[in-house]
This record gives structure tokens, C-alpha cells and sequence, in this order.
């Protein structure tokens, strides 16, 4: 990936951002999404307007002339007679690739969603011989590009990447701003998703309760409920499956993501249950004049913990009432104070108070001071 990032990407981080996750898929194989930003860039909506307008008949030429040259939609690569050996060796090489990788073959699952005749049969990747356009076209009402399609059974590919990679891919372009949401969504969905199957998680937590079965009448049930959530999350951690691919890659210390810029999380659930607390919405209160707790202060609130949050490393934790403090670890191993990013916010200094948020979380760090005896 380091070297798909220099060679191919050139990037140098003058204008662009980059952010890329290794993934596993259900078999263990190890694949990446990358997002990256290109500073000037046009967004859908900015295309789409300058589509439509009339004297923008060479910005639709060069953007098709762009599409076409950037994606590949067939697997025949024609030699001519001025090139040389290892050129037509290079096109040979990229054919073979293509029709290997990028070649759809239909199977069962392409049909999976089929409920028989007199339903037509269509595979479900939307994959098929007839799917062809001999040119590129631009919709002069809507805008809606569409590109030039020589085969309607390869999945369209970048040679460059395609070459240099050597394994399938399948690229589009995103001209319109509900597809854009939608591959936002999709992405988002994607790798945020669980990788604990639930049997498993289940099956983990039928374990843990078998452990704390002999019941205790000495024991005090706020103990006895946090060691059961305690042995349940252990239990489902010890049962999280790994491939070897990456087990392999987490021996020999290999990145799992790689980032231009340093991010931060923001955990806005825990300002959004603060918030919620302090001001109930009338959709999720159940008790009294809605209306009054929304348009006046609640003084009830104002120094009141946040009870069970995340802390700064997305653990789920309890507010300690008064003067006592949870206690972390640094890089080093010595011994510091921590809280969340809410009571940091709440108890920020006064020359932080007209800082928004968003601000708050991305632009301020906090430093241990050295306490000289």
C-alpha cells in the first residue's frame, strides 16, 4: 500500500488528504478503502451545473475524454505497428489481467434474489452481454452521464492500478449527489460494522453467565452486575475470530491505516446524552412540561456528572461522584488522571469559553505538567 500511495497516487501531501483502512472480508482477505480529497476539486452538484449549461461544450468533452481515459470498460487492447516488443508485451500482460479479474462469470449468487418466472432473470450486479454503449453521453435535461461501455460483463477497471495491483477492482464515477451519500453511506456502514458474529456473541455470553451462576446471597447486586457485563465482555473479546492474514499482519507489525493528517475522534453520543439529560426533547421525555425544560436553564444540571460514558478511548465507564478521579496509564506506564471529552468541554478554562465544540476536540491538547518538590 505504501508503494500504491507513492508510485501511483503521487502523493505529496500538497492538496490532498488521504485516509486509508485495511480491512478483512468473511474469507480473511485483507483489502483497503481509500478516501482521498483534492483540493479544488468539484463536487457532483458543481458538475452537474456546469453540464447543463450550454457554453460548457468543452468541459463535457474534456470531462468524457477524462472518464474514458481514466476507466476501462473491455479486456481488448490493440496493438499498433509503431510500438515496440515491450509495449505489446505491457497491452498482453493488462488483457490477460483484465480477463482473469475483471471478467464477470455468472454463478448462483447472481441470481439470488430472482423469485423465478415470470420475473425476467437479471443478475443482480446488474451485469450482463447486453449492457453495451458504443459512445459517452451526457442527458442535456438531467446532466447523467453515461460512459461508454464496450463489454457488459467486465467490471470497470483502471489499467495503471490494474497492472501495478494485479487483482480485481470495480470503479465508477459518482456524478450526482444522491450517489455520492449513497457510496458515503455504504463506505461508512461498511467499515463500521461488527466483526463478532452475533451467534458468537451469544454463545460468548452463555458462557459468561455460567460462570457467575452460583449465587452469592453476600454479594451486592451493582457488583455482582458489573462482574457479569466484565466476564461477558471478555468472553466475546477471547471469541473474536482472526485469519491468519491477520494474525500475520499484526506479528510483523504492518499498518492497519494510513492517514495524511491526524484525526480525532469526536464521541458527540456523550454530548448528546448530556444534552438530552439537561434538556429532554419531547420526543423521548415521559413526564411534565416539555415545552418549559427546553426554553429555561435546568439548574439541576449544571454540575451534575454525565452518568455511564465513553471516556477518551471509547471505553463505557461511570462518572465518579465527588472528589474521586478514574485513573489511566500513559505510553510510559505512569499513572494519570482521565475523563471524557464532555467533562473537558464542561470544565474548560475561560479563555476557552466562545470555542465551539468541534473546535475544542480538534485543536486542543492536553499536557501533563511536571510537579517539582
Amino acid at each position: 500500500m505504501k508503494s500504491f500511495i507513492k508510485c501511483l497516487l503521487r502523493f505529496e501531501g500538497k492538496g490532498t488528504d488521504l485516509h486509508e483502512g485495511i480491512l478483512a472480508q468473511g474469507r480473511g482477505t485483507l483489502h483497503c478503502h481509500m478516501l482521498i480529497w483534492l483540493e479544488g476539486g468539484l463536487n457532483p452538484n458543481e458538475i452537474k451545473d456546469r453540464i447543463l449549461q450550454n457554453e460548457e461544450q468543452s468541459f463535457r468533452e474534456r470531462l468524457l475524454q477524462y472518464l474514458e481515459d481514466t476507466i476501462s470498460t473491455c479486456v481488448n487492447f490493440q496493438n499498433t505497428t509503431e510500438e515496440d516488443g515491450l509495449e505489446t508485451m505491457r497491452k498482453k500482460d493488462i488483457h490477460l489481467l483484465a480477463k482473469k479479474c475483471q471478467t464477470h462469470r455468472h454463478s448462483k449468487t447472481c441470481w439470488k434474489y430472482w423469485k423465478g418466472p415470470p420475473e425476467p432473470k437479471e443478475c443482480q450486479f446488474d451485469l450482463d452481454e447486453k449492457n453495451i454503449h458504443p459512445i459517452s453521453l451526457t442527458d442535456p435535461i438531467t446532466g447523467e452521464i453515461t460512459l461508454k461501455c464496450l463489454d457488459g460483463l467486465v467490471n470497470h477497471f483502471n489499467a495503471s492500478i490494474l497492472e501495478a495491483m494485479r487483482c480485481n477492482m470495480d470503479i465508477k464515477f459518482i456524478g450526482s449527489g444522491p450517489a455520492a451519500k449513497a457510496i458515503l453511506y455504504y463506505i461508512t456502514d461498511y467499515i463500521t460494522k461488527s466483526q463478532l458474529k452475533t451467534h458468537v456473541a451469544l454463545a460468548a455470553m452463555e458462557t459468561a453467565i455460567h460462570k457467575l451462576e452460583i449465587y452469592d446471597p453476600n454479594d451486592d447486586c451493582t457488583l455482582r452486575a458489573k462482574k457479569m457485563l466484565q466476564k461477558c465482555a471478555h468472553s466475546m473479546i477471547s471469541h473474536q475470530e482472526l485469519s491468519a492474514q491477520q494474525v500475520c499482519s499484526y506479528l510483523m507489525d504492518f499498518e492497519d491505516h494510513f492517514t495524511s493528517h491526524e484525526y480525532r475522534g469526536l464521541y458527540w453520543t456523550n454530548f448528546e446524552s448530556f444534552v438530552e439529560e439537561c434538556n429532554p426533547s419531547p420526543d423521548h421525555s415521559h413526564s411534565g412540561d416539555t415545552e418549559g425544560a427546553l426554553d429555561e436553564p435546568n439548574e439541576e444540571f449544571e454540575h451534575r456528572p454525565v452518568e455511564g460514558t465513553l471516556d477518551d478511548d471509547g471505553v463505557y465507564v461511570e462518572q465518579l461522584q465527588n472528589d474521586e478521579i478514574r485513573i489511566g496509564s500513559d505510553n510510559f506506564g505512569n499513572l494519570v488522571p482521565k475523563a471524557t471529552q464532555v467533562m473537558d468541554y464542561l470544565h474548560r478554562d475561560d479563555k476557552f469559553s466562545n470555542i465551539c465544540i468541534w473546535d475544542f476536540v480538534a485543536q486542543v491538547d492536553k499536557k501533563t505538567w511536571m510537579r517539582w518538590t
